[in-house]
């Protein structure tokens, strides 16, 4: 097989086909550099967004051992529960991980008392989290073992993130005591939350 020779007349920019090549239809350069100025904007804007810039600690992305946890969707609910409980919102227990932050934010209602437990360790606590505990408003304790409440201590029961890793012999032990803590009924997060 042999090699076609090359032209050596012929140029790169000649040919109508590369990158910096001319031809009969020019674009404007204000749209050329307009495309670049907002691809550098969306880029800006992703890397500040994923640095958290654009939501608080928890709403951007809030993780523990790799899944997402259903505190946003707890805070979601909160005005759906007031729709449905009304006047028999006032006492409300969480229970789950970011219980500091979910009862913070129940905390800021109108005519709510609320009361959190920890499931886990809170080694990297906030400020606000440790003013919580100390008060003695968030407790940790492992839901396996009964809770350190009277029944009936709360009008409602709300759990995220804390059933999931139980084992069916802990979790028909755990159930009945959130049920005998709850004067009104249990709400349960529970899965994949995005």
């Amino acid at each position: 097989m042999s090699r076609r020779p090359a032209n050596p007349s012929r140029r790169f920019g000649d040919s109508g086909g590369g990158l910096f090549s001319s031809s009969k239809s020019k674009a404007s350069p204000v749209l050329s550099v307009g495309l670049i100025i907002v691809g550098c904007l969306f880029l800006i804007a992703y890397v500040y967004k994923g640095s958290g810039g654009f939501g608080s600690h928890l709403e951007s992305v809030s993780r523990v051992e790799g899944d997402y946890l259903c505190a946003r969707e707890v805070l979601r609910a909160i005005p759906v529960l007031q729709k449905a409980y009304g006047d028999s919102l006032h006492k409300v227990l969480h229970v789950g991980p970011d219980t500091c932050y979910v009862v913070s934010k129940f905390l800021k209602e109108e005519e709510t008392e609320a009361w959190g437990i920890e499931p886990y360790d809170v080694e990297d606590a906030d400020g606000n989290c440790k003013a919580l505990i100390l008060k003695g408003i968030v407790r940790m304790a492992d839901i396996k073992f009964p809770l350190p409440y009277r029944p009936k201590s709360f009008s409602l029961v709300i759990v995220s993130d804390a059933l999931d890793f139980l084992s069916p012999r802990y979790l028909n032990k755990t159930l009945p005591d959130l049920a005998r803590v709850s004067a009104d009924g249990i709400v349960i997060f529970t899965g994949k939350c995005t």
